[in-house]
């Protein structure tokens, strides 16, 4: 518990927090029994107080070039409680530890796995893609893009998600509890609106969002597989794979039959598939007759260029 507490980080800049987490980390030591109490009430009674499912979101621009005043710009950032989020830290703990000890996270998945970053991810796709070319293999790199992911995780199927991975009882009462219920007001400036009810999605910022996020879109993985692609993801950014041999001239129908399915995969989970953010990166072989694809999915083209940024870090079509 005490871990979960001095983990925390930087002070909070949480308005709706009643201290300063560096208050409440400095005097710990003190009040630690009671945290623990309140932890251990709030997970037995599978229950979330609503005062810790209340949030502040901050507009924060995606990148300091774009456009301030395009709203699709900015990414909604929730601000929450130092108290809501050392439960979370505490309900992660336990929860990666179940899922890690059952072999349920998914192999692909670099996010959220202790001795795991973006560099593993990073190595993953560049490794096999360095293998295809000493193979004499071309490669195609689709790095997805999802438009506003973690705001429209549809609850009933995530739940649902969640029990087929075993968890139930207090467990998935207290994560049902935890997602709905839910209130936000946004912040700009010096205006704070009116609180608004949330029934969608899991908080960005928050402790717990991004594992259950990817909990909710493990199933995409065996979409992707079945046509013969690879992948590896880093939280929701998802990186498709397909080497193959110069003389296969039905690349593009086979890498635009699995966008599809992953578009219509999307539609039934309440996701957006973003093609038009969307990058197509292709690493030609030896003696590919081609030196450019182009594929086609939902009257949408996505044609390959000279180089993508992966994670930032920016790759191009020699990995020179």
């Amino acid at each position: 518990m005490k871990s979960c507490v001095v983990t925390a980080g930087r002070p909070t800049t949480c308005p709706l927090a009643p201290i300063p987490s560096s208050l409440l980390q400095t005097i710990s030591g003190d009040l630690l029994p009671y945290l623990t109490s309140l932890i251990n009430s709030s997970l037995t009674a599978g229950y979330v107080p609503s005062v810790f499912k209340r949030a502040r979101v901050a507009p924060l621009l995606k990148k300091p070039t774009l456009d301030p005043s395009d709203i699709n710009n900015y990414r909604p950032v929730s601000l929450l409680s130092f108290l809501s989020k050392t439960l979370e830290r505490a309900v992660l703990g336990q929860l990666s530890c179940y899922l890690s000890q059952n072999d349920l996270l998914d192999p692909n998945q670099s996010g959220f796995k202790t001795g795991h970053s973006t560099e593993t991810a990073l190595l993953c796709v560049t490794d096999t893609l360095r293998t295809a070319k000493a193979n004499s293999l071309s490669s195609a790199l689709i790095l997805l893009d999802l438009s506003a992911a973690f705001d429209t995780v549809n609850h009933q199927i995530l739940l649902s998600t969640l029990s087929e991975l075993g968890i139930s009882c207090a467990a998935h009462a207290w994560i049902a509890s935890y997602l709905t219920g839910r209130s936000y007001q946004v912040a700009w400036r010096e205006s704070v609106s009116a609180p608004r009810a949330l029934t969608t999605g899991v908080p960005q910022g928050s402790v717990l969002g991004p594992l259950l996020f990817s909990l909710y879109t493990k199933s995409l993985g065996s979409v992707i597989s079945s046509h013969g692609l690879s992948y590896h993801c880093y939280a929701d950014d998802t990186q498709l794979i397909f080497s193959f041999p110069p003389s296969d001239n039905q690349v593009a129908n086979r890498i635009s039959a699995c966008l599809a399915d992953i578009s219509v995969w999307m539609t039934a989970h309440h996701l957006k598939l973003n093609l038009g953010k969307t990058e197509l990166l292709f690493l030609p072989g030896k003696d590919c007759p081609f030196h450019d694809l182009t594929i086609t999915v939902d009257n949408s083209l996505v044609s390959s260029s000279q180089s993508a940024k992966n994670l930032g870090v920016t790759l191009d079509n020699t990995l020179s």
